[in-house]
């Protein structure tokens, strides 16, 4: 599993088990609303809405929740009115990092993240600066436990999966975006557990940091998925298994 990839599950077993669980769901509400007001209500018709209620399903939000919010995204109850932004820079190390926010302020999402970026030492860019380092690919995270790795591989790969990587406790099954539903069905029909899932940015090529350059850029990248504006962010960072121990102990 990549190290950026390994931050990120670190991130949301963090995010599910402390106080910032409704921040959590504040955003995968916003995700819901947006995927709604794009697509319409219907999961079924909606392959984006599809995407956004699974995940929520998956951190254990409350279908009430879900509901409301595909219900404010079609119009039948108000909202507030949402802007999603690709915000883009580098962090310390000349790390390239891609952030996506949703925001009721475009003014606000913009001052927040670059004053972020500012006091890391590194700068916010112009838009698509990084973006041409990324990839959109479907993710499966799943417990390695248990699991015979290469039996696993195979059938995901005949089930439309372009990758594994695995580490020592966690499986990163990688997927073309159109293949995600396709791939995550097969797993769950073997009866696995399931992480977490949905797109993600997988960079191209990634950059070594020592470790105290790893810890300045981590810092930043929880940082900015601390902001309320921010639904996620992304780096071509890779992240030593040392640097990514003490940032967990942390």
């Amino acid at each position: 599993m990549s190290g950026h990839s390994k931050w990120a599950t670190i991130k949301h077993q963090k995010g599910a088990a402390d106080a910032k669980r409704g921040q959590l769901f504040t955003k995968l509400s916003r995700e819901i609303i947006l995927a709604s007001k794009e697509g319409g209500p219907d999961p079924d018709m909606n392959a984006r809405l599809r995407l956004a209620v699974q995940k929520a399903k998956d951190a254990r939000m409350p279908s009430d929740n879900i509901d409301r919010a595909i219900k404010k995204g079609s119009g039948q109850l108000e909202g507030e009115t949402l802007l999603e932004l690709t915000l883009e820079g580098y962090g310390p190390g000349g790390v390239a990092v891609l952030v996506h926010a949703v925001s009721d302020n475009r003014n606000r999402a913009i001052q927040e993240v670059r004053h972020l970026f500012t006091k890391s030492g590194g700068a916010m860019g112009e838009a698509g600066c990084v973006a041409w380092i990324f990839d959109s690919k479907g993710t499966i995270t799943v417990p390695a436990a248990g699991q015979d790795i290469d039996e696993l591989t195979l059938e995901v790969i005949d089930a439309g999966a372009e990758d594994v990587k695995p580490d020592e406790e966690y499986l990163e099954i990688i997927t073309a975006p159109d293949q995600l539903e396709a791939v995550r069905q097969a797993i769950e029909a073997k009866g696995l557990t399931i992480e977490n899932s949905g797109l993600d940015m997988q960079p191209k090529t990634q950059i070594e940091l020592d470790d105290d350059t790893a810890m300045q850029v981590l810092k930043l990248l929880t940082a900015m998925e601390e902001l309320d504006d921010v639904q996620n962010v992304y780096s071509n960072a890779d992240f030593s298994p040392e640097a990514l121990e003490k940032f967990q102990a942390a």
